[in-house]
């Protein structure tokens, strides 16, 4: 049995070395040389001078050198950083600084997006370069390889020596502050996850998992931990279009497919070939629309159907069996193996059958906390309301902020956020970072931004604006600005403008809760 992370893919290379491990475009991989340049990788980090615990940043699309920088890091005594690919250069740039990024693994092209912010990282000493690197701008003070030099001239160094509940990964999610949170992973979180999916999915060497979701996002990431944790095969992909995924279920005789939302109401909406290959589907970052669920059951009658819950501070919580899903399509299931989900009240005392409650996750999935925030690790990381009298030591557990209700049967309901985040597109993003964009143009007096329902993202971005005194609001140059400083799926859906002040709550500060009722009631009075 792994202990860690890389040993997955060791241990499946010990007893199946030829097995397809792999697959990106036309390059195949087997595990037997997955694991040797995991390997090669992690000893060419540690050449660069990587430290016990330092960070590897890994700025790439999803292909095979993505992976192997990943477990490699890990290999290496390291913590890997995934950071979405969809990120601007600011945004990439606060993650290299707030968790002091040692070594970037990054491509030519992107590295030039980022060579007027890399300065800023003061940490970053060594860049590795994947692809042709001739055209790649000098970066002042940092070093930079090509990743087939890196792993020609990797040398000798050994591996730091690490144990399963040490850090292996640190992924950022947006916060209610504007600035990403990093979420830190020991190599304990990462395998128990795996372990724990596979037990519910019945995962075997013979299933083909295809990855279309980030790998910085943790339900993206544990389509791999999933296949490499029972010698299966990982397909990765980088799709342009819905219908594009549904040729390689096809092309690579997919069985596990995992998605958000937004993705299954398109791919609900296309033709599947009646005899397609897929076992199973899975869904989170979000609830189903019961219409999109009717049509998937119908389009893929033998696929088993997975609905599930989940927070990055502790990966996933909930699953809903699939022979559950016709008598309660709204629910998110029971806990998963290895975890136990609580109700509970403000006081922390459990709430009965039917109560809405606060979600508590414990077990041995909860994460690490934030990386360098004592303050909201305190907030969200609390002792478990304890059922062990005697224990001096309390346990930690995620306290998700997340208000649900459990049925008589054990089932749990989603009803609703406590904070303010913006769920779109499988994505949580904060109100703040958008709106210090809009800020940042000196174009407005005052901006906020909400969430409103929306059919297919399950949230739309609204942005609320005041004028400055004397001028009008230029909604082209606030797009504009948007596009250049954010990703796509940050974007606003549109822009309404205010005269006056924005609503205000006691403490003085913008009321985004008041604003994002008002949208709510106008989209039930008008179905809009």
């Amino acid at each position: 049995m792994a202990d860690l992370l890389h040993e997955l893919i060791f241990k499946s290379a010990d007893h199946a070395s030829d097995k397809e491990a792999l697959v990106h475009q036309r390059n195949r991989t087997s595990y037997g040389a997955l694991a040797e340049d995991i390997g090669s990788a992690g000893a060419a980090m540690l050449a660069l001078g990587l430290g016990r615990g330092e960070r590897v940043a890994i700025y790439l699309e999803k292909r095979l050198e993505t992976v192997i920088a990943l477990y490699g890091a890990a290999a290496a005594g390291g913590v890997f950083v995934p950071v979405n690919p969809l990120l601007k250069p600011e945004q990439v740039a606060y993650i290299l600084r707030d968790c002091n990024v040692r070594v970037l693994v990054t491509s030519a092209d992107r590295l030039k997006l980022l060579a007027t912010v890399l300065p800023q990282c003061h940490d970053l000493h060594a860049i590795m370069l994947v692809g042709s690197a001739e055209l790649a701008p000098v970066v002042s003070g940092i070093s930079v390889i090509s990743w087939s030099d890196a792993l020609t001239a990797r040398g000798h160094a050994k591996a730091h020596h690490s144990i399963d509940g040490d850090m292996a990964a640190i992924l950022y999610t947006s916060g209610s502050t504007g600035k990403p949170k990093g979420v830190v992973l020991s190599h304990r979180n990462l395998v128990a996850g795996a372990t724990s999916v596979v037990q519910y999915l019945k995962n075997t060497p013979d299933d083909r998992i295809l990855s279309v979701l980030p790998l910085s996002f943790d339900y993206g990431l544990n389509q791999l931990t999933t296949a490499f944790q029972v010698g299966a095969t990982a397909v990765l992909m980088n799709y342009l279009l819905p219908r594009d995924i549904i040729h390689t279920v096809e092309d690579e005789k997919i069985t596990g497919l995992a998605a958000v939302p937004p993705l299954w109401i398109q791919l609900a909406q296309l033709n599947w070939p009646a005899d397609n290959s897929l076992r199973y589907i899975t869904n989170s970052g979000g609830a189903m629309p019961r219409a999109t669920l009717d049509l998937l059951r119908n389009i893929l009658p033998h696929t088993e159907v997975f609905l599930m819950y989940g927070l990055t501070e502790a990966f996933r919580s909930t699953f809903l069996p699939p022979e559950e899903v016709v008598a309660r399509p709204d629910s998110i299931g029971k806990a998963i193996p290895n975890a136990e989900v609580l109700v509970v009240r403000e006081d922390g005392s459990l709430c009965a059958a039917g109560e809405p409650g606060e979600l508590v996750h414990r077990g041995a999935l909860v994460s690490m906390g934030y990386w360098n925030d004592q303050e909201k690790t305190a907030e969200r990381f609390k002792p478990v309301p304890s059922r062990q009298s005697g224990l001096t030591i309390p346990e930690l557990a995620v306290w998700s902020g997340d208000t649900v209700r459990m049925d008589e049967e054990g089932f749990l309901y989603f009803i609703g956020r406590r904070d303010e985040m913006i769920k779109t597109s499988g994505y949580r993003v904060s109100p703040t970072e958008i709106e210090e964009v809009i800020y940042g143009t000196e174009l407005v007096g005052e901006a906020a931004a909400v969430g409103a329902p929306h059919p297919v993202l399950g949230q739309a971005i609204i942005l609320i604006v005041t004028p400055r005194a004397g001028s009008r609001i230029d909604q082209d140059a606030l797009l504009a600005a948007c596009k250049l400083h954010l990703p796509a799926f940050m974007l606003p859906s549109s822009i309404e403008c205010k005269e006056g002040n924005l609503p205000r709550n006691p403490n003085g500060k913008i009321d985004r809760k008041f604003l994002a009722q008002e949208l709510q009631n106008t989209f039930m009075e008008t179905g809009a």
